[in-house]
């Protein structure tokens, strides 16, 4: 059965994968000779060197005889032409005014997407982050969270459970030892400049199916903003209230500036 290279979104289908690496392992080598190598089905073979010659990843060295553009300079290529295809529906993506009743709040699934999408909006902040995050999903991000602090952005964290310092502006949730427990789960929000919001919670038991939902709605923005500013408060009224503990300095700055930060 043929490896299956799932890099059809950047236009390369497996048959065509296939017969770059063969060319890649022998050539320069004629059709028949490439299809008996590769695998590629004599009928389909020429069709497939006709779409990678159109693009430029092989050429005809000879009479019927082909090899393969070198790799360093295929990748060179396709980030070329990726990035120009990109840039151009950037452009027209500009020039169109999106309605602002389709603000919709998109749903996003699979772990790596997941942090891979938080660590993006984590490096394109500007001014302010606010994050609420289990250990778990903390040693993943944690240096991103740094590298934003260190460029000048307030990044107030929340840890669901003990954690090392990280930044300026954390606490620690109250009751830590049984909120996982009681959650059912992971609970992940990150609130970036006010403008995007990335929220839900991981289910160890199925954590790949896990749904978390991002936008930039205002509304479910704001709502996403208060909910972790008033877990600051709770940290700060569980310590006086329920444990009859006066804020320290550290605690009390913290206050001070959450108090602010409307």
């Amino acid at each position: 059965m043929q490896k299956a290279y799932n890099l059809k979104h950047i236009g390369l289908s497996d048959n065509a994968v296939t017969t770059y690496l063969t060319l890649l392992q022998n050539h320069p080598v004629n059709g028949s000779q490439l299809s008996r190598q590769s695998g590629v089905a004599r009928a389909r073979i020429y069709d497939v060197l006709r779409t990678l010659k159109a693009n430029g990843f092989v050429n005809e060295v000879g009479k019927g005889l082909f090899a393969p553009l070198p790799p360093e300079e295929l990748i060179k290529l396709l980030r070329r032409n990726h990035e120009k295809d990109l840039a151009r529906l950037e452009t027209l993506a500009n020039e169109v005014q999106e309605p602002a009743e389709h603000d919709f709040i998109w749903t996003l699934t699979g772990y790596r997407r997941v942090l891979g999408k938080a660590r993006e909006m984590i490096g394109g902040s500007r001014s302010e982050i606010y994050i609420r995050l289990f250990p778990e999903e903390a040693e993943s991000l944690v240096e991103s969270l740094k590298k934003a602090e260190r460029r000048g952005v307030q990044v107030k964290c929340i840890f669901m459970a003990p954690f090392a310092k990280t930044v300026s502006i954390q606490v620690i949730h109250p009751q830590h030892e049984t909120v996982e427990q009681y959650l059912g789960g992971r609970s992940f929000d990150l609130v970036v400049d006010k403008e995007e919001f990335m929220g839900g919670m991981f289910v160890p038991e199925n954590i790949e199916a896990s749904r978390i939902n991002w936008g930039r709605n205002r509304w479910f923005v704001i709502s996403g903003r208060d909910s972790l500013r008033h877990d600051f408060f709770h940290y700060f009224l569980y310590k006086t209230h329920t444990l009859h503990q006066v804020l320290d300095e550290e605690e009390t700055r913290l206050y001070e500036i959450i108090q602010k930060d409307m």
